[in-house]
């Protein structure tokens, strides 16, 4: 605990990193949409700490800080179906505990 807030470990993930989002659903408010659990990404870049809007949203203090990080999507990677250019891409902010090392 730092000047009485608790800070997160250090990140987990680098820029560059493959990482996988984890394929859950559990319930309540969640900030990780659907389409990419279970997915494949690449961190684009590491955002900061913050507070945790999973906790935040039910009124608790949102700490631990989480570290939150912008990853990098193929289109058709989240899409079946996609007919888009190969190269096409989106970035979704995604917060270190749904993410896991790419295997």
């Amino acid at each position: 605990m730092l000047f009485g807030v608790e800070v997160a470990m250090k990140q987990r993930f680098q820029k560059g990193d493959m990482v996988s989002v984890l394929n859950t659903h559990p319930p309540g408010h969640r900030r990780t949409p659907y389409y990419c659990r279970g997915k494949l990404g690449e961190i684009e870049r590491v955002c900061g700490e913050y507070k945790n809007p999973e906790e935040l949203a039910y009124g608790f203090s949102g700490e631990p800080f989480k570290w939150l990080y912008r990853v990098r999507f193929n289109q058709a990677e989240l899409w079946d179906h996609y007919s888009g250019s190969k190269g096409d891409t989106i970035d979704i902010d995604i917060y270190e505990h749904w993410l896991e090392a790419a295997t």
